[in-house]
């Protein structure tokens, strides 16, 4: 059975609409014994009459509320919380109020995930409208182009792969992950990185099943959780466990301004790396953060014999790409002697 939650927070008519279309957009797609629990969390009138209205007309459109009023709202972290309490299907879906949920989404999950009993969350291609904005349309060509658990795994730290209200995520995983929670970054690359550090595997459902809305209110571009600041420290949080648990030795290939900000990241965590690696000559004989920069052969042998993980932190479009197919011809494993991060 899949759940679909569905927190809203909706004000005023125009808002309104879109709510409606969000809500038949899910229940179309639902089979007879699923359902969509609709969070209120301080909307108007105008949605509380939409919801209704659906609810009254389709008995799997299950209503609660999350305990917030329009003047002080619970929090999306508190109202998906609610929401699960109520929920009762073993797969849980997510939604936002003013998307667009595409037929065969939900039938495809469930069988991605039905099919791996190893995949912890997955989601499907999205398409931006009205139009994309700032650098989203970067993000999700290359958000679309990750398919497989494989492909997850590698971009896990470079930035979040899954678009969250597009996604279905095992009751069980989620249970044993401690469930949505509230922390300094992100709910949803939260999520991600915690499936992904109990071994939960994340994958995608190659097709666009997914219309996600954006626009210059969106809390992709407003919330202070959101910041690329904040996702740096999400990143790091999770990748000083990884280096941890592999003896906490690496170096960090890139001497620029993308490899520098996540070794400072990392020194939070108490963790240095040994060298930077870089194959500018300019670079090269330099120190970074009181570590030395040294060659890309010289790099690979130091890893090799300091049995250090290589932390490819590389900004240039292209390049991750390149310093990847280096370490690969090197007989370096990626997820093992090498992992990417941003």
């Amino acid at each position: 059975m899949i759940s679909v939650l569905m927190p809203h927070r909706v004000r005023g008519r125009d808002a309104a609409l879109p709510l409606r279309e969000a809500i038949d957009s899910v229940l179309v797609d639902l089979d007879g014994d699923d359902e969509l629990v609709a969070i209120d969390d301080g909307s108007d009138d105008d949605a509380k009459a939409v919801v209704a209205t659906a609810a009254a007309r389709d008995t799997r459109l299950v209503t609660t509320s999350s305990g917030g009023s329009a003047d002080t709202p619970a929090g999306i972290v508190t109202a998906l919380g609610r929401g699960l309490d109520v929920a009762r299907g073993s797969f849980i879906g997510r939604m936002d109020a003013d998307d667009v949920s595409l037929p065969g989404r939900f039938a495809a999950q469930r069988a991605l995930l039905e099919g791996d009993e190893g995949l912890g969350a997955v989601g499907v291609r999205v398409e931006l409208f009205p139009a994309p904005a700032g650098g989203m349309e970067r993000y999700i060509a290359w958000q679309n182009a990750l398919v497989t658990r494989e492909d997850h795994a590698r971009a896990i730290f470079v930035e979040s792969p899954l678009c969250h209200p597009s996604s279905l995520v095992r009751r069980s995983a989620l249970d044993a992950v401690g469930g949505f929670r509230e922390t300094a970054w992100a709910e949803d690359y939260d999520l991600w990185l915690r499936l992904d550090a109990r071994g939960f595997g994340l994958a995608k459902v190659p097709r666009v099943l997914f219309c996600w809305r954006i626009s210059g209110g969106s809390m992709t571009w407003t919330h202070p959780q959101y910041t690329a600041a904040r996702f740096l420290e999400a990143r790091a949080f999770f990748l000083a466990q990884r280096l941890r648990e592999r003896g906490s030795a690496f170096l960090v290939w890139g001497a620029g301004q993308t490899g520098r900000r996540l070794a400072r990241a990392l020194e939070a965590h108490d963790l240095r790396a040994s060298a930077f690696v870089d194959i500018d000559p300019r670079k090269v004989g330099r120190t970074a953060r009181g570590a030395a920069i040294v060659g890309a052969t010289e790099g690979i042998t130091r890893a090799r014999r300091e049995a250090a993980i290589i932390v490819v932190a590389v900004g240039q479009a292209g390049a991750r790409d390149l310093v990847r197919a280096r370490l690969e011809e090197a007989g370096l494993v990626e997820g093992h002697a090498f992992v990417c991060a941003a």
